[in-house]
């Protein structure tokens, strides 16, 4: 099975990803004209040319389109079983971001000691190739499987907005699968499996102060005016301690249980200093705090606060002595697991419109509120399955652990499916920087994953009622 896997990946996989990354099929968010423009038809047909090459049995490749929709990508492949597995992906991508290295680029693909530089090789073109591949190992090695379908959507990177008329338009099509599994999450490091238990939820929109109509001499008007980076700083004050980065509006407050707290303490043994290690800090600078543990906790079970983008702030070079009249800023609040999106997003502008500033015009416009996700208790025979797929291939033990983003199939499957069992892990590893620049697909892991997913997949159709 071994040999199978790395042959494919050598010989087919990777020559395809190489072309999947060169197109810059961004998600409709970062590309409201992506009909127009192509570049999301382009790479669903490239994916499923690939898929119809491939010498399985009964399989059936389909790509649904919806009336203003990205497109969906469903391969089903019939099984010798009556129960079905979901296997789950996306091929959307994320824009393009600076900061790349030389010779490296969003759209242009380098591979360099192992390593396949380019957008959205990791996040997560390779999960159909990866999931497929898989499957047709088992099947070589006349493993009895049950039937296998694979969605890969088109909209994730926009919070999966189309996704959900996608599953309606499928009906009962899906089936009740007994089993998810899904690459598109983290891994701590490049030496064991990684198996998420959760995720967190997405808040984002674009906070706006407005106090003057226009720009002004800035002798003429500071004193008299309050800057709108002033107004800025005190109402983002009330969201989050400027200090430590914690939040504090207790709608974005949540416990944390007592399994998860657990798994922090055993990931963060495991990690160590690789917890902070894995972000490029620049020289001085270092994490908010020195305990691993404490890391995983916030990265993975607490809410955060960023600022992604800004407008209303000229470029250095053409910034004049200007009171600036208004500035806006992109919020992106990561929410903790059982944090309610809708509760949440609805705080967060009565917070920062509330009371204004000096009677500024403050306004937060909600883009997306996405929910986090608390995965069910393991069943026996799957956590004893990562554990021995993890042992096999690595030599290591699986860790469980929170990821620190958003996966929202994950909370839609959840409501739809509550007994599902879910196997949810990535490549997403130390300095892969996805959504960032030098992102990367670490292909020896990703072989290796592959075959961690064929093991789940022989023990899932072998387990016992347990």
């Amino acid at each position: 099975m071994d040999q199978f896997i790395a042959d494919s990946w050598d010989r087919s996989i990777v020559p395809v990803l190489t072309d999947y990354i060169r197109i810059p099929n961004k998600s409709p968010l970062f590309a409201p004209d992506w009909a127009q423009l192509g570049h999301m038809d382009k790479a669903v047909e490239l994916f499923a040319g690939w898929c119809r090459a491939q010498e399985v049995p009964g399989m059936t490749v389909e790509v649904q389109k919806l009336p203003g929709r990205t497109p969906l990508l469903l391969v089903d492949i019939p099984g010798q079983r009556d129960d079905v597995v979901l296997l789950y992906g996306h091929l959307d991508k994320q824009p393009e971001f600076t900061g790349w290295n030389a010779g490296l680029g969003p759209w242009e693909p380098v591979m360099r000691s192992g390593r396949l530089y380019g957008r959205g090789g990791a996040d997560d073109g390779y999960a159909l190739f990866s999931s497929l591949c898989a499957i047709m190992a088992l099947q070589r090695a006349s493993v009895s499987l049950p039937r296998c379908v694979i969605v890969i959507e088109a909209s994730e990177e926009s919070g999966s907005i189309d996704l959900p008329a996608h599953l309606a338009a499928l009906g009962k099509r899906l089936g009740k699968p007994s089993l998810v599994v899904c690459l598109d999450a983290e891994c701590g490091n490049y030496d064991q499996l990684w198996c998420t238990t959760s995720l967190r939820g997405n808040l984002t929109g674009t906070l706006r102060v407005q106090v003057l109509k226009e720009g002004v001499h800035s002798g003429m008007g500071t004193g008299i005016a309050p800057t709108p980076f002033r107004i800025v700083q005190q109402v983002l004050a009330r969201l989050e301690d400027p200090a430590t980065g914690e939040l504090l509006v207790e709608e974005l407050r949540a416990e944390i249980p007592g399994d998860r707290s657990e798994e922090a303490t055993l990931a963060a043994a495991v990690l160590g200093p690789e917890i902070a290690g894995k972000l490029p800090f620049c020289e001085g600078a270092r994490a908010v705090d020195a305990d691993p543990r404490e890391l995983v906790l916030n990265n993975t079970w607490r809410g955060t606060l960023a600022i992604t983008g800004a407008e209303g702030l000229p470029p250095i070079a053409s910034a004049g002595n200007v009171l600036l009249p208004e500035i806006s800023l992109k919020l992106s609040l990561r929410l903790a697991p059982t944090t309610d999106a809708a509760i949440a997003a609805a705080a967060v502008k009565r917070v920062l419109e509330s009371q204004p500033p000096y009677g500024a015009k403050v306004t937060f416009e909600v883009s997306s509120s996405m929910q986090g996700w608390n995965a069910p208790s393991l069943a026996p025979w799957l956590a004893r399955s990562m554990e021995r797929a993890s042992q096999l291939v690595y030599g290591k033990s699986a860790v469980f652990l929170g990821c620190g983003g958003s996966i929202p199939f994950m909370a839609m499957l959840g409501e739809i499916f509550p007994e599902t069992q879910f196997f949810i892990t990535g490549v997403l590893g130390p300095h892969s920087n996805a959504h960032g620049p030098n992102e990367f697909l670490h292909v020896p892991y990703a072989k290796q994953l592959t075959h961690c997913v064929a093991e789940v997949l022989r023990d899932h159709a072998n387990r016992d009622s347990d």
